[in-house]
């Protein structure tokens, strides 16, 4: 099967949950910044949410171009990774209607560590369809990124029953890892045209 459908349809639907996002942020009834206020921990909360998509997305489009041919389990791991992403706007209107408390800090960390899975087992079935020598299993390497995410992750978990601050602080770590630019799967793919 070709991927070009499989990116399609990720492409849509991390279109919607963008979309689904946007709309929890609520237009306020007073015409004065002050009206602003009470929005900013759903503005926060969506901020943080939306560089998540974004990287998730950015990093899905990089590792699609290794891909010569989809199996049925890589359809499959797509989904599963699909089905926590689409879990991100509920987590994140939840958290930033409630201020960012213990319950919707662990269990914003829970969708996210629950997405890093999913994506590491959507990486491992590509691998395995395309071969050790693949592009993708060149690339990745040590993939110390995403060793070093699910173990922040956890982190977070726990330290949103210690301390509301921490956990906020280590989801915000973990998106600004993934922010800076991963050259390692374009370099592979130069590599290999050569």
């Amino acid at each position: 099967m070709f991927k070009n459908r499989l990116e399609a349809f990720t492409d849509g639907v991390l279109a919607i949950i963008i979309t689904i996002m946007v709309l929890e942020l609520k237009v306020p009834h007073g015409g004065d910044f002050e009206s602003l206020k009470p929005l900013l921990p759903v503005f926060g909360s969506y901020v943080l949410s939306f560089i998540y998509i974004a990287i998730y997305w950015n990093n899905h489009h990089h590792m699609m171009q290794t891909v010569n041919h989809v199996s049925g389990r890589i359809l499959w791991a797509n989904m599963h990774l699909l089905f926590w992403l689409s879990l991100i706007p509920f987590v994140t209107g939840w958290m930033g209607e409630n201020h960012f408390t213990n319950a919707t800090l662990s269990l914003y960390g829970v969708v996210l560590l629950g997405a890093a899975i999913a994506y590491f087992i959507l990486q491992k079935f590509i691998i395995e369809s395309h071969g050790k020598d693949a592009i993708l299993a060149k690339a990745l390497g040590n993939d110390v990124k995403g060793k070093i995410s699910p173990v922040l992750y956890v982190l977070g978990i726990v330290f949103a029953f210690v301390n509301a601050w921490i956990s906020g602080a280590i989801y915000i770590l973990v998106a600004i890892i993934w922010l800076i630019p991963d050259m390692r799967i374009e370099k592979a793919i130069k590599e290999q045209k050569k």
